[in-house]
């Protein structure tokens, strides 16, 4: 599918012109002038009006809150001066070529998870594309494919598909209120990542609106953006709008337990063996550790749990043989256990018990987090006991009173997928992938300061034990900490200290695709992918980088 565009790609020369008229003009000019755009497009006229917000519009507040999922950014002194929530492909085509002629950058939000809240926070005038209202779900339980449209949440998803299929699944993550725009685009694992891969892993088809305004679909956009944007980010190539997804067969019962050790109960020795173990099981075994703080029972005095979390793709009586067999450590007993549907299972381990009604995965609004900052880590080779202990000494501090680190094996499928299939790398030698995180109520910079130099201490402890050269990350578990772009141009070398963290050696091919698409590098963040330039001479958006240095 290509679709005409609306309007065609400006001349370099008309950039010159928008950033130095931008630069006399005011933003209540640049607003006014950039929604009189959008209203002059014929196929908008009689639609336009209902889905622009203006902050001078009554409901603008409760639209930019209602997704943001970490209330570290709910007061964002920087905030969009339009959002755009369309009901259709041409709102976002016109905004997209209104925002570049009008010097505007974009940042679209599905679901509003991005870590560091780039989705819908900019240090620039922007535009926000909220996809909440294309959010269409279709389901071919014949050919076992589904397309979802990228405001779906994968929760949405999940529900839609239980109610076509009880043995039909989907590979991607746990929380219910996750976007599958971002979330399919980074990469996206769950609970069925060891027996099928990442939701990026099953996408055959995706609609894609590129810089110029076209509307394209696999064949139209080519093997190597169809490449980019699963596991790439899409936001540095154009606004997705839909996926096609390969449905996976999921049997009618599968096994949960949630099993609690403490330090007191030999945690540290379980978690040691895990380690040894976990990427070597069946691969329709999937058994994850969430680690934090709590009061003992014993002494009642501090100390750290580990809840070790499973899902595995068939009955108990073939479970507790398996386990007894590799994991006897844990001490698992029928009575952990519980039966029950895989749709069931995607909502007990999203909201940590049974019973609820599978509407409570409609919920976007996902379960209230506090404030948090989070980091990424794999670790290849077994972190020792003593690599450990001193671990758990940090959750000693006041800091770390709600935080937790989950650690996610891999092995099975993982194993069998090649690191440039998909620009996604963190394939085989990973034992497991750590997520870092620190949570927080108390309101206010000085409480966020120290919090997040917790977690900061806590990555810096766990280098030694983590994967190198890069100390590789999860793209979808988005940081700044390791790196970010220039306001203006950003060079490839300079972009590559988190790139090649994100992406290892598949960050050259993704800007390479950058360069290919988005030339001058409209759709950009403070990490999205440079376009790389052919050596010995500029590319243009290095010579508006220029410009806009002497302009400022």
């Amino acid at each position: 599918m290509h679709i005409t565009p609306i309007n065609k790609m400006m001349p370099l020369s008309s950039y010159f012109i928008i950033a130095l008229l931008f630069s006399f003009t005011s933003s209540a000019d640049i607003q006014e002038n950039f929604v009189q755009c959008l209203y002059n497009y014929p196929q908008n006229a009689t639609s336009i009006s209902k889905v622009v917000n203006t902050q001078a519009n009554s409901s603008y507040s409760s639209i930019l809150q209602f997704s943001i999922q970490n209330p570290r950014f709910s007061n964002a002194s920087s905030k969009p001066l339009v959002i755009v929530t369309p009901l259709a492909v041409s709102h976002i085509q016109a905004t997209i070529i209104c925002s570049q002629r009008h010097g505007l950058q974009i940042r679209t939000r599905s679901g509003g998870h991005d870590y560091e809240g780039l989705s819908y926070v900019a240090k620039v005038p922007f535009v926000l594309i909220d996809l909440i209202n294309l959010r269409e779900i279709n389901v071919d339980v014949e050919n076992s494919t589904a397309w979802v449209q990228a405001g779906a949440t994968v929760g949405e998803l999940y529900y839609s598909i239980s109610q076509k299929s009880t043995t039909l699944g989907f590979p991607g993550g746990v929380w219910p209120s996750m976007g599958t725009g971002g979330h399919f685009s980074g990469g996206g694992y769950g609970f069925l990542m060891r027996r099928y891969g990442l939701a990026a892993d099953n996408i055959i088809d995706a609609h894609i609106i590129d810089v110029k305004g076209n509307v394209l679909d696999r064949e139209g956009m080519g093997e190597d953006l169809f490449w980019a944007i699963r596991g790439g980010g899409g936001a540095s190539f154009g606004v997705i709008v839909a996926w096609k997804l390969k449905l996976v067969p999921v049997p009618s019962t599968v096994t949960v337990f949630k099993v609690p050790r403490t330090l007191e109960q030999n945690a540290t020795e379980i978690i040691h063996k895990w380690q040894l173990v976990v990427n070597k099981l069946d691969d329709g075994l999937m058994i994850r550790i969430n680690i934090e703080r709590v009061n003992s029972s014993q002494s009642g005095k501090p100390t750290v749990q580990a809840i070790f979390e499973s899902m595995y793709l068939g009955g108990v009586d073939e479970l507790i043989p398996l386990m007894q067999k590799s994991f006897p450590e844990l001490g698992l007993v029928r009575q952990d256990c519980t039966e029950m549907s895989w749709i069931d299972s995607v909502l007990y381990i999203a909201r940590s018990t049974s019973g609820q009604p599978r509407e409570a995965l409609l919920n976007r609004t996902g379960i209230g987090l506090p404030f948090f900052k989070a980091k990424s880590d794999y670790v290849r080779d077994p972190i020792p006991v003593v690599g450990l202990q001193g671990l758990w000494s940090l959750f000693y501090e006041d800091e770390a009173l709600a935080a937790f680190i989950q650690f996610t094996p891999y092995g099975g499928k993982m194993d069998e997928i090649s690191e440039s299939e998909i620009p996604f790398p963190h394939r085989s030698g990973n034992i497991f992938h750590i997520h870092h995180l620190v949570r927080w109520q108390e309101e206010g910079d000085e409480a966020a300061q120290r919090h997040v130099e917790w977690i900061r201490r806590v990555y810096t402890y766990m280098e030694a034990y983590v994967s190198k050269s890069p100390r590789a990350a999860y793209v979808n578990y988005r940081d700044l900490d390791i790196g970010v772009n220039n306001d203006g141009y950003t060079s490839y070398s300079q972009a590559s200290i988190w790139g090649l963290k994100y992406f290892k050696n598949n960050f050259n091919r993704l800007a390479r695709v950058k360069a290919k698409v988005d030339p001058l590098n409209f759709f950009r963040n403070e990490q999205s992918i440079p376009p790389l330039k052919s050596k010995g001479r500029k590319t243009q958006i290095e010579i508006l980088g220029a410009a806009n240095a002497i302009i400022k």
